[in-house]
């Protein structure tokens, strides 16, 4: 199981790659197994205003549609277009090009209550 050691990950199975103010979010190798052929993905807006927690995107496989949540609050910079036009790519590449949405993030301190990789291994172990 792929989990890299510098992301954060939430219980949701989202993980969070943080360069300066802008969190990278996707979701994690074990949720993309889970999910098994991804054939869809609804992206969020930039410039949408974003809490902790809220629903922002829809990522589609053959076996069901799930949420993906905000782990952070602040504004989406960007959605993954490559991932909205592949959406394979989540499968393929889900902690690389099959992430899902930037955040620049408001409060970086919600990133305290995130889990490291030992955690999120144990978690799904």
């Amino acid at each position: 199981m792929n989990v890299p050691e510098s992301f954060r990950y939430t219980s949701d199975h989202e993980w969070v790659s943080i360069e300066g103010d802008i969190a990278t979010v996707g979701v994690t190798d074990h949720a993309q197994e889970e999910l098994t052929d991804v054939v869809f993905v609804e992206l969020p807006d930039a410039g949408r205003a974003v809490s902790k927690g809220e629903a922002i995107a829809v990522v589609e496989s053959v076996k069901a549609a799930s949420d993906i949540f905000s782990p952070v609050t602040g504004e989406v910079t960007e959605g993954n277009a490559a991932a909205e036009g592949e959406p394979a790519l989540v499968n393929t590449d889900p902690h690389g090009t099959g992430w899902i949405f930037k955040v620049r993030m408001s409060d970086p301190s919600e990133l305290d209550g995130m889990m490291n990789a030992a955690a999120y291994r144990e978690l799904i172990s």
